[in-house]
């Protein structure tokens, strides 16, 4: 019995280092283990750098318009220091979510290309769907991307306005999310938002 097992363990040995048309099978192997890790690595490093304040505000359409709100809001300067950028709030950190909002997002070259949002003008007239998207996609996800650095059961009574705690435990209890009340947090509300009423 140990002779057929060392006899097989010898034959698969040989087929690995038995040359295809000019390279043995191991030699293959080992070159698209390497490959992969390369290419999965340059893919990694590719996925991160578009997760970048430099590279969300690339383009004059995000630079001119909705970061220059940003700037303006505790998201962007605040007492403590602490930094949300863009990715923070429109990308998942979970790996398969982050790639899926990352395909997602790369529809928008074609918005670049035909300049659906090159001028303000054009960036408003488009506002009110753009933030209706987000806010869509925030409420399917219970507005997970900010509950990564805010949690109901994280907030201190002592830290809030008496009001705004027990504003915050009573959507807590009722199964709200963030996004239900927050709308406009680093970014102005749509026109048509406002003309409404809405809150």
């Amino acid at each position: 019995m140990e002779d057929k097992q060392v006899g097989r363990a010898r034959r698969a040995w040989q087929a690995l280092r038995r040359p295809s048309a000019k390279y043995s099978l191991l030699a293959l192997l080992a070159t698209g283990f390497v490959s992969g890790i390369v290419l999965w690595g340059g893919f990694n490093t590719a996925m991160e750098a578009t997760n970048t304040l430099a590279f969300c505000i690339s383009c004059h359409e995000m630079r001119d318009n909705v970061y220059q709100e940003y700037k303006q809001t505790v998201h962007y300067s605040n007492r403590t220091g602490v930094r949300a950028i863009c990715t923070d709030c429109h990308v998942p950190r979970e790996w398969t979510d982050k790639l899926t909002r990352k395909t997602v997002a790369s529809l928008d070259l074609w918005g670049k290309l035909i300049g659906s949002i090159a001028t303000r003008e054009k960036f408003e007239a488009q506002r009110m769907r753009l933030a209706n998207n987000e806010w869509q996609r925030m409420k399917a996800t219970d507005s997970q991307v900010c509950r990564n650095c805010h949690s109901f059961d994280a907030m201190s009574a002592d830290g809030q306005k008496q009001t705004v705690f027990k504003k915050h435990m009573k959507a807590r209890d009722a199964g709200q999310t963030c996004i239900d009340c927050h709308k406009g947090i680093a970014h102005a509300l749509p026109r048509e938002y406002k003309e409404e009423g809405e809150d």
